[in-house]
């Protein structure tokens, strides 16, 4: 994310954004559902201006020595693009999450007491690369009745550009308030500035690297949904199945373009069957990963790399698997509470008791039990359009989709009689 030293105001356009925010959050449910369906179809149209714009961000940022790790995430192959397309299609096709009634959990005398879904107002999408996030972003923005700010980096200006001005066609044509969608220049602006105007936006999503993250946390002055990228741990039984476990690593690394649920980290009891761990490191290595052991394990197995210690609580963004040994279930679960990125977390085994425990004691927002955790955002099942993983404690933890970007409204409708 290139970070411009020399802050710009940009409190003009966030009060804009604001203000259609008001108008916005009053549109009927298909006024917005039209919107949607109509991004799809002017991003279709405009997917060649949209690819060639992305070529040009990738010769620029080839040129400046852009990680290869931004180069994957920004680049849009048409296969990326239609992902996208098809997933604004589905969202469009949903049903509308503003206005759902929900019991309240009180009643008040002579009145009637409900629960309902408003929008937030408005939201702030803050990343690097991922060009085609800002465009499922924006989806979900105006299906739940919110405004959306974009900052994204330098590395995909052109593409970002070129997105946002087709989805904002798709808004004007659809008869939306204009501003429901604006994207801050990549350069002169500063994440700080955008990150503190509490009075306009109502939360910011930081996406990418967790340098990134954590530089939005910092800074923030408004609510922030965390979210998390890597790390995911995976603690393999000793009654566990070594294909349960093979598949589950293998298919959670396959999450196109950004491996959210990757699982990077493998705990393993010390008495594991030392042929069924060679054989998974095997299977590992052959599809292209590099193994890493603690120092129990390489001093057993001397190919191994030597996991340094700071890495059991960073994540890779890559194809990299790293295994310790633990001694029992419970040191794996302390292990993964103390070091994993706590959005989702895995077991394999063949115990009830295991997994209940591993359930219950896991600190994360998901744990998968015998189950790959790979993240789709378009998962094809239910009513689900997911932006990506919340790791934070609290409110809002777990899949990002259309329910956190809305809050509860309390609604107590009387009859003009006095309580009792």
């Amino acid at each position: 994310m290139s970070i411009d030293p020399f802050p710009f105001d940009s409190s003009s356009t966030v009060q804009r954004v604001y203000q259609t925010s008001l108008r916005l959050a009053t549109t009927s449910g298909v006024a917005r559902s039209h919107a949607v369906q109509a991004m799809a179809r002017i991003l279709k149209h405009h997917q060649d201006d949209v690819l060639e714009a992305n070529t040009l961000d990738l010769e620029a940022s080839r040129e400046m020595a852009v990680p290869e790790l931004i180069l994957d995430w920004l680049k849009l192959t048409p296969e990326r693009l239609q992902m996208t397309i098809d997933t604004l299609t589905r969202l469009g096709e949903l049903s509308d999450p503003i206005g759902r009634v929900m019991t309240s959990a009180y009643q008040v005398a002579h009145s009637q007491t409900y629960c309902q879904l408003m929008p937030l107002g408005v939201i702030a999408l803050v990343y690097e690369a991922f060009p085609s996030l800002g465009a499922i972003a924006a989806g979900l923005c105006l299906k739940t009745g919110n405004c959306l700010i974009l900052k994204g980096g330098s590395e995909s200006s052109h593409t970002n550009a070129m997105i946002v001005q087709s989805l904002q066609a798709a808004i004007d044509e659809a008869g939306l308030p204009e501003g429901c969608l604006e994207l801050l220049p990549a350069e002169g602006t500063s994440i700080r500035d955008l990150v503190t105007q509490d009075q306009y936006i109502n939360l910011v999503i930081p996406y990418g690297r967790p340098s990134l993250t954590q530089q939005v946390v910092r800074q923030a002055t408004i609510p922030v949904l965390k979210s998390a990228m890597g790390n995911c741990y995976l603690y393999w039984s000793p009654s566990g199945h070594l294909d349960t476990a093979r598949w589950m690593v293998l298919d959670s690394h396959q999450s196109e373009p950004d491996p959210v649920n990757a699982i990077e980290k493998v705990l393993i009891h010390q008495t594991q069957n030392r042929s069924a761990l060679t054989l998974l490191w095997s299977s590992l290595i052959e599809k292209g990963f590099e193994v890493r052991g603690d120092a129990e394990l390489v001093a057993e197995f001397p190919h191994l790399k030597l996991v340094e210690e700071a890495e059991w609580s960073q994540p890779y963004l890559a194809k990299i698997v790293a295994f310790k040994a633990v001694d029992s279930l419970d040191s794996a679960i302390g292990w993964i509470n103390h070091h994993s990125s706590a959005h989702a977390d895995c077991l394999v085994t063949e115990s009830y008791r295991e997994s209940r425990q591993f359930a219950l004691g896991v600190n994360s927002a998901s744990t998968y039990i015998n189950a790959s955790p790979r993240f789709s955002r378009n998962p094809k099942q239910r009513d689900a359009i997911f932006l990506g993983m919340s790791n934070q404690r609290g409110q809002r933890r777990g899949l990002i989709g259309l329910e956190s970007l809305t809050t509860l409204k309390h609604i107590v409708q009387g009859n003009g009689e006095a309580r009792g």
